[in-house]
């Protein structure tokens, strides 16, 4: 499938550039859905809390009798959970048009700490897979993927080591603002217009780090925190040590998803905005995904980083959301 340049989504005229585009929506965007909690087990004796949301439709209206029961799983992104916005904006569509949803939070970021040692990181695919594996215990048969930021690394990683080992119930995925070269966007949050997200994330991790040194006093060295100044010193100071890497760079390395997609089997679509101050756009693969029999990767000119608000608000949906629904629907 080809590289495209997307050309249907524009910006309202008053959010000019990715900074606004990214920072509107995550501070005065409010949607609400109603979720049911489940809590699961993961095999290291740690816990994984889920939020559903179930189809609003009756089979008259968006879903025939012989239509397969479809779920869509969602994945958020850094020191996010289920309720941001771009999460339950996507929910609200997808059940209103016939799919069943599963938001889960990472491990840390559900309201509750968890309990091992480890967190959660931009390539731990084994609490997807446990997700997953729990979802087709339900008996769905028909299952997509959404992933936002690092939960869209996150998928696709967990798409490309599989490649066409894949569970078969796994139909389709779609992933929005996509990190797909950690260094690269590990170093373009630290530029200076970029702060205050880096700030926000920073602000967010420092008190799990506490909160896990009072449990692992022997495993996690607090009088590191003064030396963390950016994303990068913080993966190499606590991500990397504690999920097993040798450092930033290793854990960088070893779970860019830029490195899995080109054995992707099921149709992946990829959305990125070429004005993402987050994420680069130099340091997408786009020769790798020129030509990938599978994968697309859909550039839009405007979108910031999981904004994607458009110009017209069509049933309270953004592009994104649109944009998806019109993907699991082809």
């Amino acid at each position: 499938m080809p590289l495209t340049f997307s050309l249907d989504y524009s910006p309202p005229a008053w959010l000019p550039g990715g900074h606004f585009q990214s920072i509107y929506p995550a501070l005065f965007r409010k949607v609400s859905v109603a979720y049911r909690r489940e809590r699961i087990a993961t095999p290291d004796n740690d816990f994984l809390d889920l939020d559903w949301a179930y189809c609003t439709t009756t089979k008259d209206e968006k879903r025939v009798a012989s239509t397969p029961k479809t779920l869509v799983i969602l994945s958020h992104g850094l020191e996010g959970n289920s309720t941001r916005q771009y999460i339950t904006g996507m929910v609200r569509l997808l059940t209103a048009n016939g799919f069943d949803c599963l938001a889960w939070n990472f491990r840390s970021c559900s309201g509750e700490m968890n309990r091992q040692l480890r967190f959660y990181h931009s390539g731990a695919t084994d609490d997807l897979q446990t997700v997953i594996e729990h979802a087709l215990g339900q008996g769905y048969q028909h299952i997509n993927l959404v992933g936002f930021s690092l939960g869209g690394n996150l998928t696709l990683k967990y798409l490309g080591e599989r490649g066409a080992a894949v569970a078969q119930q796994l139909k389709k995925a779609i992933v929005f603002s996509v990190p797909m070269d950690l260094m690269a966007c590990s170093l373009a949050i630290q530029k200076p217009v970029s702060k205050p997200y880096l700030w926000r994330f920073l602000r967010s991790l420092a008190p799990k780090v506490k909160a896990k040194h009072a449990v692992y006093p022997d495993q996690i060295d607090i009088a590191q925190l003064p030396k963390i100044k950016t994303l990068l010193d913080f993966d190499h100071y606590f991500t990397a040590p504690i999920h097993g890497f040798a450092g930033a760079e290793d854990y960088y390395n070893q779970n860019s998803s830029k490195h899995f997609v080109a054995h992707i089997a099921v149709p992946t679509l990829i959305v990125n905005a070429e004005n993402d101050p987050m994420v680069p756009a130099d340091s997408l693969p786009h020769n790798l995904l020129r030509n990938h029999p599978t994968t697309t990767l859909e550039i839009t000119a405007e979108g910031g980083h999981c904004g994607f608000r458009p110009d017209f608000i069509e049933e309270g949906a953004y592009w994104s959301e649109w944009r998806a629904l019109d993907f699991f629907q082809e």
